[in-house]
């Protein structure tokens, strides 16, 4: 018997894929747009962007802000290690990463490192202090590694 995927997506449809290609390059892109380019009504483009949602595989719409632009000058990926993994330790550490200044991503990974944070700050005094106030800091962190960030690319990951 093979392992069930805790979150199953459902298999997508060819215009399913097509419709996400397209919120892929452009989340803005009208409903009557996104209808036209892959062949299909709008109200049908809509059931199944609403149905793409309520799946989890639509996981949300944003905008993809220059940190830059906000003062945040610096940006890096920290590698975290935890001491110990247990349920509580990795639940207190899960829970309060998300909320702190500068976070704009974090990953639970598997192999030498637990988490991986992707952070913007205005400086190398804040990127320090980050580290040392809210990483080194907590309990649950044994070891922490940073890496600067000088140059970002997309990929496009929905074919």
């Amino acid at each position: 018997m093979g392992l069930v995927p805790k979150n199953p997506q459902p298999a997508l449809a060819p215009v399913d894929r097509a419709i996400l290609r397209l919120l892929a390059q452009d989340a803005r892109m009208p409903n009557n747009a996104i209808a036209e380019a892959v062949g299909i009504a709008p109200s049908t483009c809509l059931t199944r962007m609403r149905a793409l949602r309520e799946h989890g595989v639509i996981r949300g719409f944003h905008a993809d802000v220059d940190p830059a632009a906000l003062g945040l000058g610096i940006q890096a990926m920290i590698a975290v290690r935890l001491h110990a993994h247990t349920k509580e330790r990795i639940s207190s550490f899960t829970a309060e990463i998300p909320r702190l200044p500068g976070v704009i991503a974090a990953y639970h990974l598997s192999g030498a490192d637990d988490y991986l944070l992707h952070v913007a700050v205005p400086d190398t005094d804040a990127l320090r202090d980050f580290v040392l106030d809210h990483l080194t800091a907590h309990p649950a962190v044994a070891h922490t590694e940073t890496s600067l960030i000088f140059g970002h690319m997309r990929g496009e990951a929905v074919s």
